[in-house]
């Protein structure tokens, strides 16, 4: 099984922030966990790819990476402003690294 299971918080939200109109009220949680949802989807099709980083901290960079990419995305589409978008990146930074802590492959 993935990261996130696709019935888990973090898909839910995901399927909410994509879906919500333009200048929607979107809260930072929900975005950081649609962030992670996302960022999870992507590492997973990194690591097929790739293969598994060298050590937990590359893999935490990578998560990082994608979720960053993903809030900055929703940030431009949706309207939010600077203060929402940090503190989405600061929660989706915490759910990746309890995500990559209890998957164990990092």
């Amino acid at each position: 099984m993935g990261i996130f299971h696709h019935e888990s918080e973090q898909a839910q939200a995901y399927e909410q922030v994509v879906n919500a109109p333009h200048k929607a009220s979107l809260s930072h949680e929900l975005i950081a966990a649609a962030a992670s949802y996302e960022a999870a989807k992507a590492y997973e099709k990194h690591v097929s790819a790739n293969g598994a980083p060298e050590n937990h901290a590359k893999a935490k960079e990578i998560f990082a990476g994608f979720a960053g990419a993903f809030i900055d995305h929703v940030v431009e589409t949706k309207g939010l402003d600077f203060i929402d978008k940090k503190k989405a990146e600061h929660r989706a930074h915490e759910q990746a690294e309890e995500g990559l802590r209890l998957n164990g492959g990092y």
